[in-house]
């Protein structure tokens, strides 16, 4: 990092003494958990100047030619996903440099790359609440959730929104595994 830049216009001191802005990437789907933890890493990770790149991957599929019509607006729907998200993002918070990408490609794989090509700070995912049958055995989600806190080459964290009338949030890093913070 660079602690020698000096105040420009438009910087505040802060800003000019670290002399960077911090990549925070979060991994959006369609479904609610995914928005919480995206408005959490909005709201309680993003500072003004930073950047977060709402990152979608969509599964490779077969190249048959009734999928590649499938897949195409598979694709389309993604697209208007993460635009959508994107767009709510700038309005919630118009200091912080928001930017969509939906990619193809295995999941887990193409997170790990992203966060070392766009050398991510903070990497957020939503985690889900844990079933009975989750308990005995690990869904796919949570294994990806759990494989991506232990992969990353940044601090990546897992969020879960308290429910029932509870306040918070529950969450897990590489550390600390479901702490509670009431923010």
């Amino acid at each position: 990092m660079n602690f020698e830049k000096k105040v420009g216009e438009g910087e505040s001191g802060s800003e000019a003494a670290f002399g960077c802005r911090r990549r925070v990437m979060a991994i959006v789907d369609g479904g609610a958990p995914a928005k919480q933890a995206m408005m959490w890493a909005l709201t309680h990770v993003s500072n003004k100047g930073d950047i977060l790149t709402l990152l979608r991957v969509i599964p490779h599929s077969d190249h048959s030619p009734s999928s590649s019509s499938s897949s195409s607006k598979k694709e389309e729907r993604a697209r208007l996903l993460v635009s959508s998200l994107a767009s709510l993002c700038k309005a919630c918070r118009p200091e912080v440099e928001v930017e969509a990408l939906v990619i193809r490609g295995h999941k887990l794989a193409t997170v790990l790359s992203q966060v070392k090509k766009l050398e991510i700070s903070v990497l957020v995912l939503s985690q889900t609440k844990p079933s009975l049958l989750s308990c005995l055995m690990m869904s796919r989600k949570e294994n990806f959730v759990e494989q991506c806190i232990e992969k990353a080459d940044c601090l990546a964290m897992a969020v879960r929104k308290q429910g029932n009338g509870v306040g918070g949030y529950l969450v897990s890093t590489r550390c600390q595994r479901n702490f509670w913070l009431l923010a």
